[in-house]
Order: structure tokens, then C-alpha cells, then sequence
């Protein structure tokens, strides 16, 4: 008899093991969000303490996206070759590390170093932990766990944002590096809980270890309580084609191209107004709309943004969750621009973080299951770099028109973001309840 790994996965359903590793995974994926998050509030405290123009603090910002585009590409690959559990606990030690060096920093060229090393293990964390949580998680329940995950980038801001206010009340003179500090901690802590997490059985099937990959699977299925695979069960690896043709053979071409051009506009525009807008609203914001207690309340809007995409990469389909937040994105920046008073303001400003972040959800769970195994590390790895290039354009790309207006530049990102709906229409393949290969 034989079994794919995910039918052998579903007779245990999503239970005590994947709520363990939504929590680690989760708990780290939080730290990389607070680091990258930090970017917009680090900035004016850096320019600070070292001398600098906020214009020249932002470098940070753009030596940690280079890291982050390096890591991706890397090891997003590498993650395809020697296995994911080697490149998890690689990238989260290093981020660990470096991240935690950032707060010595005693100037500001090391201070630099220390952030583009600090991405790029962010860079190589984010694609890896999709593609392996993906790989545990039966077809059902796939798209709203991965959600779930992806919703940890929220606790992660909210946790910035406080800590960012909290040294602000305090009177902390450099409140960088506090921010960093705790950026910090929970990858720290990451570092021992991975010991935990298997290697992927998807991966290890591939390779050609079918033992070692029913042991992983058995293991997951008595962790909830289910049985272990029957003797007679021979676990077996689909055919696919794709996975030797690579991200732009024949088959997956059109595919790969709109999914990264989706990642790069949604990054670009996401980037764009959350790395200038922490500046703006503490410089001085928009009437009542300024200072660290509303980016608080920006950061909590996102949580039902991920709720309800959760729900709807279940309900209606990926694509569409999708496509429903990218133009509600475009509405959020439309209105801000067209806003007369800082209640509307306040509405966009809102509707743009609620929005952005569940199309973030839903592009999170929808990439990694249009690519096969032997691709999905790579293919995640590829859209994180991808959408580094358009954090790193973001800022630059806003600077040239923010001298016209910062709502000039809003209502850029919006045109942008609908330019990615559209492209979402060149994406054939819906994978909701479909298995991964």
C-alpha cells in the first residue's frame, strides 16, 4: 500500500505537534518582524546619537534589506539541498547573535555591518520556516495555519511599537538600542527550541530516506493522538516534472513571474509607508493622528487583518483573499490622500494596516504550495528576495516624491498595489484543499 505524505499527515489532522511549531516557528518569526519593523523606529534615535541626518540613519534600514536579499536568495537554496533543519537553526543562531551585537554597536560604520549580517539571517529565516511548515501541515488546514504564522508579524510590531513608546516615556536617550534589545531576546530563546523541530519529511523522502522520513510522520501522528503508519504503508513522492525544469521551465514560468512581481509591489508599497510613516506621525502626524500610542493602535489593527485572511484563504481561496486585500490596500492609501480631517486619516491610515497585512497573510500561504519540494524552499527564498529589493526601493522611491507631498507618495503605493491584483490574475492554480508535492 502506498502513501503520500500528505495523506499520511491528514489521518492525524493539525493538532498538539503543529500547535508546537506555529509557537516556535512564531516566536521567531515575531523577532524578525520586530527587526525589520524597527527600521522606521530606530531611525531619528540613531540619527542622534551619532550625528546623523535621518536620511543617513535610514542606511540602516537599507544594509539590513541587502543582508535580507542576500540570506533569502541563499539559503532559501541552500534549504533545498542539505534540508531545512540545518538552515533553521544556522539562520536563527545568527540572528540571535548579530541582532544582539546591534545594541553595542559603539559606532555607526559597525553599527552597519552589524545590521546587514542581522539580515541576511533574517532573510534566510523568513522563506525557510514557510516552507517547512508547510510541509507539516495536511492540505485542510494548510492555508489558515500558515495565516496563523505569518499573524506573529503583528505581535512582533506591537511589541516595537511598545517598546519604542515605553523609551520614549522613560527618557531614554538612545532607544535604539533598547529596540534592539528586545528584538533580540525571542530568536535567543529560539535558538534551544528548535533543537526540537524535526527534519521535514517531505524533504527527507526526496532524498531518498523513506525510514527517516516515516519516523518524523509517526511521530507527528502519535503526537495526536493518532496511530503510527501501518507496516505495510511504503510512504512514496509524487512525480513532478516542474521540480526539475526550475522556477521559470515551461510549467512554472508565468506562474513565477506573477507570484514575484505580486511580492515585489506589495513589499515596495508595504515598505513605503511603514518605514517613513513612524517618523511622520511622531515628527508631528496628522491633527490628533501623531505619536507612538497611534502606531500602537496601528499595529493592533493588523490582527484582525490576519483573522479574516485566515478565514478566507479557507472559505474563499487564496487567490481571492488575496486579490480582496490588495484593493483594499489600494483604498486604504486612495483615502488618505482624499482625506480632509484627521478622523479620515485616522480611517485610512487603519484600513491601509488592517488590509496590508492580510494580503501579506495570504501571499505567505498561498507561494509555498505553487511550488513542489525540491523547489519550495528556493521559490520562497526567490519572492523573499524579490520583495527585499522593493524594501530596499521603497524608501528611495518615496524620497524622490514625499517632496511633493506624503500623500503624493500614498497615493503612488495605491496605483501600485491594484497593478498587483491584476497580476494575481496571470496565477492559474488555486491550491485550496490541494495537496503539495
Amino acid at each position: 500500500m502506498q502513501m503520500t505524505i500528505d495523506e499520511a499527515l491528514a489521518q492525524g489532522g493539525a493538532g498538539r505537534f503543529q500547535k508546537r511549531l506555529l509557537g516556535i516557528f512564531g516566536l521567531v518569526w515575531a523577532a524578525d518582524a520586530m527587526q525589520v519593523i524597527a527600521i522606521g523606529f530606530t531611525a531619528a534615535s540613531i540619527a542622534a546619537s551619532f550625528g546623523l541626518t535621518v536620511p543617513q540613519a535610514l542606511q540602516t534600514g537599507t544594509l539590513f534589506f541587502l543582508g535580507m536579499f542576500a540570506g533569502a536568495t541563499l539559503f532559501g537554496r541552500i534549504a533545498d539541498r542539505i534540508g531545512r533543519r540545518k538552515v533553521l537553526l544556522l539562520t536563527v543562531t545568527c540572528d540571535a547573535i548579530f541582532g544582539l551585537a546591534s545594541v553595542f554597536a559603539p559606532d555607526f560604520m559597525t553599527l552597519l555591518v552589524l545590521r546587514f549580517l542581522t539580515g541576511m539571517a533574517v532573510g534566510g529565516t523568513l522563506p525557510v520556516d514557510y516552507a517547512m511548515m508547510a510541509e507539516f501541515l495536511p492540505p485542510r488546514n494548510r492555508g489558515r495555519w500558515l495565516v496563523w504564522l505569518e499573524g506573529f508579524w503583528a505581535i512582533g510590531t506591537i511589541i516595537v511599537a511598545l517598546t519604542a513608546w515605553i523609551a520614549s516615556l522613560a527618557g531614554a536617550v538612545e532607544t535604539w538600542r533598547w529596540i534592539f534589545a528586545v528584538a533580540a531576546l525571542p530568536a535567543l530563546i529560539g535558538i534551544g527550541l528548535r533543537l526540537w523541530v524535526p527534519e521535514s519529511p517531505m524533504f527527507l523522502l526526496r532524498q531518498g530516506d523513506e525510514a527517516a522520513a516515516r519516523k518524523v510522520v509517526d511521530r507527528v501522528l502519535t503526537a495526536n493522538g493518532a496511530r503510527a503508519l501501518p507496516a505495510q504503508v511504503r510512504l512514496v513522492a509524487p512525480e513532478v516534472p516542474a521540480a526539475r525544469q526550475g522556477l521559470f521551465g515551461p510549467e512554472l514560468r508565468n506562474q513565477s513571474i506573477a507570484v514575484f512581481a505580486t511580492w515585489f509591489l506589495v513589499s515596495l508599497s508595504y515598505y513605503g509607508v511603514f518605514v517613513w510613516l513612524p517618523a511622520e506621525l511622531v515628527k508631528g502626524g496628522f491633527g490628533f493622528v501623531r505619536g507612538y500610542g497611534f502606531l500602537v493602535l496601528l499595529a493592533l489593527a493588523q490582527v484582525p487583518g490576519y483573522a479574516l485572511a485566515a478565514h478566507g484563504v479557507e472559505a474563499w481561496g487564496r487567490k481571492l483573499t488575496l486579490q480582496i486585500f490588495l484593493l483594499l490596500s489600494a483604498a486604504g492609501c486612495l483615502m488618505f490622500t482624499l482625506a480632509s480631517g484627521p478622523w479620515l486619516v485616522a480611517i485610512s491610515l487603519l484600513l491601509m494596516s488592517f488590509a496590508l497585512l492580510g494580503a501579506w497573510g495570504a501571499l505567505y500561504a498561498f507561494t509555498p504550495e505553487l511550488y513542489p519540494t525540491g523547489l519550495r524552499g528556493t521559490g520562497m527564498g526567490a519572492a523573499s528576495a524579490v520583495a527585499r529589493v522593493g524594501g530596499l526601493l521603497a524608501p528611495s522611491l518615496l524620497g524622490v516624491v514625499v517632496a511633493r507631498g506624503f500623500g503624493t507618495a500614498i497615493a503612488v503605493f495605491a496605483a501600485l498595489l491594484v497593478v498587483a491584483a491584476f497580476a494575481t490574475l496571470l496565477i492559474r492554480t488555486e491550491t485550496r484543499n490541494r495537496a503539495i508535492a
